[in-house]
């Protein structure tokens, strides 16, 4: 499988040292290597390709400025991921690109199905944009890149029972984004695919 793109690509100790150095060669080689899935990462927890962007930017900037922080106890594409879904929660959380709704806990049906497992990925991508924007990065936080609610509370400065209310808000919105496409289209996604 071609990895170029995204954040499940090696990246070779000797860059990463180029990297801690200074080199400006060897910024522009990881740029130009995950600039994509960084940029699609932003836009998935920010939900506006501007903002996706500025996160981008912001983040590979800090990656060059922090390179000699990285000791190498995770792979470098793990440790550049979490400075990108860091930069994407701070720009939610301090940009005021919108307003964090604050909801009382309710909890999903655990028995029924996901609310993406009979949706097309264009389908899902629509709904996803649909949510307001701290739902939506919970939702992809804990779903896709596997956080804790205590992780993702500590990313957004709140509690756990916010990630949790903001995760069964959106789980419970999204299925009725697609409710009408899980009855017309049979399952042909089991989940989303990450950059």
């Amino acid at each position: 499988m071609d990895t170029q793109g995204t954040f499940r690509q090696t990246v070779e100790p000797a860059l990463v040292r180029r990297l801690q150095r200074g080199e400006l060669a060897a910024f522009e080689t990881i740029y130009r290597r995950f600039e994509r899935a960084a940029w699609t990462l932003a836009l998935r927890l920010t939900g506006r390709a501007d903002v996706a962007q500025e996160v981008l930017q912001d983040a590979m900037l800090k990656a060059f400025e922090r390179a000699r922080q990285f000791r190498g106890d995770a792979p470098f594409a793990a440790w550049l991921r979490k400075l990108v879904v860091n930069e994407a929660l701070m720009q939610l959380r301090h940009d005021r690109l919108h307003v964090i709704e604050l909801f009382d806990e309710t909890h999903a049906d655990d028995d029924a199905p996901a609310p993406w497992a009979h949706a097309d990925s264009a389908t899902l991508d629509r709904a996803l944009n649909r949510l307001p924007d701290a739902a939506r990065a919970v939702l992809w936080l804990y779903h896709v890149e596997g956080y804790t609610h205590l992780e993702i509370a500590e990313q957004f400065g709140r509690s756990t029972s916010f990630s949790k209310s903001q995760l069964a808000r959106a789980t419970k919105r999204l299925r009725e984004l697609l409710a009408p496409q899980a009855e017309d289209t049979p399952c042909t996604i089991g989940s989303t695919t990450t950059a």
